[in-house]
């Protein structure tokens, strides 16, 4: 491994198509948030995620997601709970 190397000539990763596509999809909406999630969920969206190789966040939102786009009931405390349930027992 060299001590320094030469990037002057090293394009932008707004230069590269993937690169670009992965940036302008990582900025596009996404909020970073705190909250607090019961340990065995965080655990099972773990699990789902090393075994369909994603990020167990991904997952968490897919499913927030599927659950706003089907409508109806508000999201309260106890839907996200409920959800959350659904998607431990899928997995």
């Amino acid at each position: 491994m060299k001590a320094e190397y030469d990037f002057s000539k090293a394009k932008r990763a707004k230069n590269v198509p993937h690169l670009a596509k992965l940036q302008a999809e990582n900025a596009a909406g996404k909020t970073r948030i705190t909250m607090y999630l019961d340990a065995a969920v965080v655990q099972a969206f773990r699990n789902q995620a090393e075994a369909e190789g994603k990020g167990y966040q991904t997952l968490i939102n897919d499913a927030l997601r599927r659950v706003i786009s089907q409508g109806g009931e508000p999201m309260t405390e106890e839907t996200l709970r409920r959800i959350i349930r659904e998607e431990i027992k899928a997995a």
